[in-house]
């Protein structure tokens, strides 16, 4: 069964993800894609381990 933590934490990463990539193409296209893309994972991840913590595991009702 999966948790609820990883449903939610997935959709956030992608949409961080997404809109990261998309912000760095447009508004600073002089900085090269490699790094584009390693800012992008840096955020996705981040992204990620803070909806993880953010979302419990079981909440009291």
């Amino acid at each position: 069964m999966k948790s609820k933590r990883i449903t939610l934490m997935i959709p956030i990463m992608i949409i961080v993800g997404i809109a990261a990539f998309w912000m760095l193409d447009t508004g600073y296209s002089e900085i090269s894609s490699s790094i584009r893309l390693l800012i992008t994972l840096g955020s996705v991840l981040l992204s990620g381990i803070i909806s993880y913590f953010l979302f419990p595991e079981h909440e009291k009702q």
